[in-house]
């Protein structure tokens, strides 16, 4: 009882100490000086990282012309995903309005972006605008490639015991009606993952520990036969976290299968095709979940923005590792998700890369050497069961780099590390959009 409460009481001044600091930064006596320049500045993306990005930049620049191009009435809190597909919060939690976040001072262009040209300095949008540019930021996103799984499209969602929760707040809800079903029933469930790079690559291990803890609960957990199915020897990129989830799925009865990536899906007959080193394999189920590959925006692909001698069926944009900045046009930088660096396809990654790519910006308008680099910080508050969770972080090289050293041991499930999950981690989200963390 006495290592619970001091746990509680560390969470709350950690959650106090979080508040005063965003007040701090907030404040305007802590704004640092405005930079006179009559730069246009053009960021396609008003997701996590564009969004942050534009009110970072309003607060550092006088005069300049900055630019958002994004067709997105809605904004998505995406880390929420994989609550609403475990029926722990509504499809609400996760929406709001892009223009909610946006700043005074910025231009939205409420479309998409259709081409990109880096000799030109010019993107043109869906509806023919060619908007000039001095420095580009590229944050659209990724796509995520459903077609890519033959007999699958989205309308199944929530239906023959198929679950989808990447695909967005609705699909997720889906989900959760599919998977709570399975709960209820059991049978083989196979949770999926690509072969693919992708956004927040623990969240198919999240989903899979939360449906079986769910079952458990519910005293059904002996009715279902639960796989992994992961896309290849490992079951995370960082060596030591694959140990550990390897550990706690055979502590709860979840099988791997290693190297299995689904190929195609036949909805009526509950069976899934996976393509395995031994050549392809069918397998029935009662309850799927399907994460399609990813990759980077058509727009990106077709830029000549992308890599060339490396994730070339990805389309990642190429850029270096430290300063995001592109490695052929020192006007453009890559943010998020479509950036092509080893690591940082989540939003605790885009809280880094943000200040890294405006001290670029800013050391170009001012002539100097940039000073901010981004060494592949990733956080993943890894769930593991209702009410406790690893808070996971690292870097480039694999390392762990617990925020809170002596306080969250980053390898232990935890009730601190589930709250800062459920609790502390979308108000710290919020206070990154407004440039304020």
């Amino acid at each position: 009882m006495t290592k619970l409460t001091a746990t509680r009481r560390q969470f709350f001044g950690l959650a106090a100490g979080g508040a005063a600091a965003a007040a701090a930064l907030a404040a305007p006596s802590d704004v640092r000086a405005q930079v006179a320049t009559k730069a246009r500045i053009v960021i396609i993306g008003a997701g996590a990282g564009g969004t942050a990005l534009a009110n970072r930049l309003v607060m550092r620049l006088d005069g300049a012309e900055i630019t958002l191009i994004d067709p997105r009435v809605e904004h998505l809190y995406q880390p929420g995903l994989s609550l609403v597909a475990a029926g722990l919060k509504p499809a609400s939690y996760v929406v709001s309005k892009t223009t909610d976040w946006l700043p005074d001072g910025v231009t939205l262009i409420a479309e998409a972006a259709a081409a990109i040209d880096p000799e030109a300095k010019t993107v043109a949008t869906t509806s023919g605008q060619s908007v000039g540019y001095d420095f580009l930021v590229v944050a659209p996103g990724l796509v995520l490639d459903h077609d890519a799984i033959e007999g699958f499209s989205l309308d199944m969602v929530g239906q023959n015991g198929i679950g989808a929760l990447y695909a967005g707040p609705q699909y997720a809800a889906d989900t959760w009606k599919a998977a709570k079903a399975y709960t209820e029933t059991g049978g083989v469930g196979l949770f999926t993952r690509p072969a693919t790079e992708m956004k927040c690559a623990g969240a198919p291990l999240k989903h899979t520990f939360l449906i079986e803890d769910i079952a458990r609960t519910a005293g059904t957990r002996g009715k279902l036969d639960m796989h992994y199915m992961a896309n290849n020897d490992s079951l995370f990129g960082v060596p030591i976290v694959s140990e550990k989830v390897r550990m706690l799925f055979g502590d709860r009865g979840i099988t791997t299968d290693y190297s299995h990536v689904l190929r195609a899906i036949d909805a009526g007959a509950r069976t899934a095709t996976f393509d395995t080193p031994q050549g392809q394999v069918t397998r029935d189920y009662d309850y799927i979940h399907v994460i399609p590959p990813q990759g980077a925006p058509d727009v990106i692909r077709q830029s000549g923005l992308s890599w060339a001698d490396k994730w070339t069926d990805q389309g990642w944009v190429e850029c270096d590792m430290a300063s995001l900045r592109h490695l052929r046009y020192d006007d453009i930088w890559a943010l998020g998700d479509v950036a092509g660096v080893p690591k940082g396809k989540t939003a605790a990654s885009v809280k880094w890369q943000v200040p890294v790519v405006e001290d670029g910006i800013l050391a170009a308008i001012e002539g100097r050497e940039a000073t901010e680099t981004y060494n592949g910080y990733t956080s993943c508050p890894m769930i593991t069961r209702v009410g406790r969770a690893m808070l996971v972080e690292f870097d480039y090289n694999n390392n762990l780099v617990p925020s809170f050293p002596g306080i969250i041991a980053p390898l232990e499930e935890l009730w601190i590390s589930w709250l800062m999950k459920e609790v502390a981690l979308k108000p710290t989200y919020n206070a990154m959009l407004r440039g304020l963390a």
